[in-house]
């Protein structure tokens, strides 16, 4: 009752950690909403396609995503950095620019990823799908690419002008187009192709309708006519082009890494495997949502505060949003050791031998899911670099040792490789920013007259 109390005490006096509750508040109520929808839809397409069909579903969604991040310049990133301070310095032609600059870089990559996923869908449902036929239907899910054309950019000026409760809204129509269709394919008996015009329709929806808001947001801001803004007012183009850069390598890299294990775990095993680790995954999910929110609402407010060098701030925001996200992560952890496998069961008794990669997975993922503003403290610092190479060369070890000993080992392996990726990367990378303050922190003190 004292640690509630405690907590009760601090919400009620923190403004603003309010106002990122209330952010928060919008996304977690869509995504709760969300999150019953997709476990809905994650049993019945199971249910339907087994556990090998559902595999294929996951390698396929997977790797339109993969070569998605893989040519993203994680433009809402930029957005919030140059954006943002543009708009709290009320440049506003700087602010237009950089929307634009990012928006036109986003489509140019968009572009390319769908090329290149055309190129290599031949190849992906040969070695991946084990199933040459299945070709066209990586192709026609990757036009998802297309759709989400400028989603980061619009994502990135909707955290800036704090404007969540409509990309709330777009994400739960999405979820819930989604999971009606694959309801219905599971009461009329469809097969894989109606599973997976399901998963399309929601994403054209979720991109195409977050590029909507964002366009508004930026009308509202700076007025109809900010795109024909020159790009003179942009940042110098070497800074610009080398974040830009640094966040796509790093995204990059954690992509590969830690969020395409179904290719991973396709390339060294079969779609069965694949089933069971999109099983646990899935499961696991519940366990993410509720700080999911979170990185979009507190990364412009820790961006805030490092541009106002108010340390004694940003260690207070740091230190109460880890308070909330280890709390939650912790009890859904307990909950999922006892109850998994009756979680399990909904989905069918031939996917209960998930439970075991699935509490592996849960040590790494809920150890992230704790300390999730990792990354977004060193790119407000301006160490857009450094959880690259971490992140590089964790990530190096994490598929050398997955080549040796996946192949031979199984399932089981590959989820602890993914944990121990998670626990020693995010690791280094909190400790270096904490190393960042301190040093910050002390010239600040040093410059400050006697």
């Amino acid at each position: 009752m004292k640690f509630l109390s405690s907590m009760w005490k601090i919400l009620k006096n923190d403004k603003l950690l309010q106002k990122v509750i209330r952010n928060s508040g919008y996304l977690l109520s869509s995504n709760v909403l969300g999150m019953g929808l997709s476990i809905i839809q994650s049993i019945f397409a199971a249910r339907l396609l087994g556990v090998a069909g559902f595999g294929v579903i996951a390698t396929i969604t997977v790797f339109a995503t993969t070569l998605n991040k893989i040519f993203s310049f994680r433009m809402n990133e930029l957005v919030v950095k140059y954006f943002g301070e543009a708009v709290a310095h009320q440049e506003n032609d700087k602010a237009a620019a950089v929307v634009k600059a990012a928006g036109l870089g986003e489509i140019s990559s968009a572009v390319l990823s769908f090329l290149i996923l055309v190129l290599l869908a031949p190849l992906a449902a040969e070695k991946l799908a084990d199933d040459p036929t299945t070709t066209r239907l990586f192709i026609l899910y990757g036009t998802i690419i297309l759709a989400n054309f400028t989603y980061e950019t619009a994502v990135g000026v909707i955290q800036v002008r704090n404007h969540f409760r409509s990309q709330a809204v777009i994400n739960l129509i999405s979820s819930f187009i989604t999971a009606s269709m694959i309801t219905w394919a599971y009461f009329t008996h469809k097969g894989l192709p109606e599973i997976l015009a399901a998963y399309i329709l929601g994403k054209f929806i979720l991109g195409l309708g977050t590029t909507i808001i964002g366009w508004r947001e930026m009308n509202k801001a700076l007025g109809k006519r900010w795109w024909k803004t020159n790009f003179s007012s942009l940042p110098p183009f070497k800074e610009l082009f080398g974040f830009a850069f640094s966040t796509n390598i790093s995204n990059t890299v954690i992509h590969l890494v830690r969020d395409n294990e179904a290719l991973w775990i396709a390339w060294f095993l079969t779609p069965v495997d694949v089933g069971y680790a999109k099983t646990a995954l899935a499961i696991i999910n519940l366990v993410q949502v509720p700080i999911t929110p979170f990185i979009s609402t507190t990364y412009p407010e820790i961006n805030n505060a490092v541009i106002q060098e108010d340390w004694k701030l940003l260690r207070r925001i740091l230190k109460r949003i880890t308070l909330i996200s280890g709390t939650w992560t912790g009890l859904s952890a307990i909950g999922l050791a006892l109850f998994g496998n009756y979680f399990l069961m909904y989905y069918g008794a031939e996917f209960l031998p998930a439970y075991i990669p699935m509490m592996l997975f849960l040590i790494g993922l809920g150890f992230a899911n704790i300390l999730f503003w990792n990354r977004p403290l060193l790119l407000s610092l301006g160490l857009p670099m450094v959880p690259y190479r971490i992140s590089l060369f964790c990530g190096i070890a994490k598929i050398g040792l997955a080549f040796i000993l996946v192949p031979v080992f199984g399932l089981n392996v590959e989820a602890f490789l993914l944990s121990a990726f998670f626990v020693v990367s995010v690791s280094l990378i909190v400790l270096r920013g904490f190393k960042e303050v301190r040093l910050r922190e002390s010239l600040d003190q040093e410059e400050m007259p006697a």
